[in-house]
């Protein structure tokens, strides 16, 4: 068995909208991956001090892994496949079956365990998405959304990462889009409204305190408070992890603002609404913002002068307001 018959990879910032886009394409809806990412309403901000990411507090600047894959399908009426797996021998037979029916895989992996990652990019993220499109005797073959050629990786290892412990654990999990509605059928203008209005409200009225604006309001408190802490090495961790999640993980840069930018564009030239022009320039200066706060973060990491951590507080208060008044905007606007 070789590579599936008219496959084509493409390299995306982002592992699940990429493998989401890469699939509909595939069965013939083509959609960009920054569309994918706003139809599903992906855009999000969550500090949740109680859940640790490598034993330091869980952000993030997305809907947790897996929203997407379970989101999207629904949004547009497509039938998709979503299935997970106890016994990890049934879960590599059904691949293969797939396979020999020339159907693209979707497959929730371990980043540990997928070897051909480079050593110093292997860690452990449970949530990692690929596409596996051939095989070729012991090795299947892959397009991964965050290499520029297709993969290889060894059947065993495959298993591995399919079935690794942990948090977001894969549990095997297949997808792929059984059947998707033809582009002309597709109300656009009316799923991007419902779209940024989920995002809107989820970034504004979250009920808790962890979640949307009150969650960066919430971490800029914390980054505060590390000073009176008079632990350097905890603050530079600390400090670390969240400029990590926001630049290295797959976000495209900015926590993911500069991919919900493209999104506002894209919505703009189908919709023609002025509003959402302005937003897509508001939301790129928004990633901008997030990225100068990762740089002052990085003095600080580097930085051997025992340099207050607080300073950088007010950089992200600043993110909170940026986006607070610009989710106000997007309300009006749809």
């Amino acid at each position: 068995m070789n590579l599936i018959h008219d496959f084509e990879h493409q390299h995306f910032a982002h592992c699940e909208s990429g493998v989401m886009s890469t699939l509909l394409k595939h069965k013939g809806l083509h959609l960009s991956e920054p569309m994918v990412f706003g139809l599903s309403g992906a855009l999000c901000f969550a500090f949740l001090p109680f859940m640790k990411f490598g034993n330091m507090p869980l952000v993030s600047y997305r809907m947790f892994p897996g929203h997407i894959v379970k989101t999207l399908p629904k949004r547009l009426g497509a039938a998709y496949l979503r299935k997970r797996y106890k016994n990890p021998d049934q879960a590599m037979q059904e691949l293969d079956d797939h396979l020999a029916a020339s159907q693209l895989v979707g497959l929730q992996t371990s980043a540990y365990h997928t070897t051909y990652f480079p050593p110093e990019m292997r860690f452990q993220f449970n949530a990692h998405n690929i596409i596996v499109v051939g095989r070729q005797e012991d090795e299947y073959l892959v397009s991964d959304p965050v290499f520029d050629k297709i993969q290889r990786i060894k059947a065993a290892d495959l298993k591995l990462a399919r079935f690794a412990k942990g948090l977001s654990a894969p549990q095997g999990l297949t997808h792929y889009p059984i059947e998707v509605p033809e582009a002309e059928d597709l109300d656009l203008v009316k799923l991007i409204r419902k779209a940024i209005k989920k995002t809107v409200n989820m970034m504004l009225y979250a009920p808790v305190p962890w979640i949307g604006v009150k969650g960066i309001n919430h971490l800029a408190r914390r980054v505060t408070r590390l000073s009176a802490r008079g632990d350097g090495r905890y603050t530079r961790l600390f400090l670390g992890n969240i400029v990590r999640m926001q630049e290295e993980i797959g976000t495209g840069g900015g926590g993911f603002r500069f991919m919900y930018a493209s999104f506002l564009q894209e919505a703009y030239q189908i919709t023609g609404w002025p509003a959402l022009q302005e937003a897509s320039a508001r939301m790129t200066a928004a990633g901008d913002a997030w990225r100068d706060f990762a740089l002052a973060c990085a003095r600080i990491v580097k930085s051997k002068n025992g340099t207050d951590p607080a300073e950088v507080a007010p950089l992200l208060k600043a993110c909170g307001e940026n986006e607070r008044q610009l989710y106000k905007m997007l309300k009006s606007a749809v």
